[in-house]
């Protein structure tokens, strides 16, 4: 089987709304720390960018939580596979997402995140598929609204592949 990609948003139009991005969160955070929590691996690239682009202090941890596997279509069974190294209680979280796709996946990571008391919780995604929703979750800050394709690039992969287009592309499977 091959793959086939096209562009759907450019380099300069991903690095542009980054930039809205990191001016909106600065505003609504001035006087504030920003916690970062980055949803691996997808979510490094974006986070990463997103954080250069933050005026106010920015501190940072990681967490790995998986609906995919390999394949294109989410399965419904959630795992978190790494978790937070430190604690979140009384910080202003700000969790970082490549894409939100069924929303089961950020639903179960934001509840087990509420658990952990922390100051304030607030979600932000490179990339929203809100038709493909079969969770409701609340998203704060959206880079870009897409149509249900399979996209990659910019951190989302294809069976681990991709990841490093620096665009946001589409992939079609022959």
């Amino acid at each position: 089987m091959s793959e086939k990609i096209s562009v759907m948003i450019s380099e300069s139009d991903v690095d542009k709304r980054i930039a809205e991005l990191g001016a909106k969160i600065s505003k609504d955070y001035e006087g504030r720390t920003v916690h970062m929590i980055c949803v691996l691996k997808g979510g490094v690239f974006f986070m990463c960018e997103l954080a250069k682009k933050i005026t106010v202090p920015v501190t940072m941890d990681f967490m790995s939580v998986s609906s995919y596997g390999n394949g294109t279509v989410s399965s419904g069974v959630v795992k978190i596979v790494k978790d937070l190294d430190d604690t979140i209680e009384g910080k202003d979280v700000l969790v970082v997402e490549d894409i939100i796709d069924s929303g089961r996946t950020l639903s179960y990571l934001l509840d087990t995140l509420k658990s952990r008391k922390p100051n304030s919780l607030k979600l932000c995604t490179l990339l929203d598929k809100p038709d493909r929703r079969v969770t409701e979750v609340n998203v704060d800050y959206t880079g870009f609204e897409i149509e249900d394709k399979f996209v990659i690039g910019y951190g989302l992969d294809y069976a681990q592949k991709y990841r490093n287009l620096p665009y946001i592309g589409v992939v079609e499977l022959d």
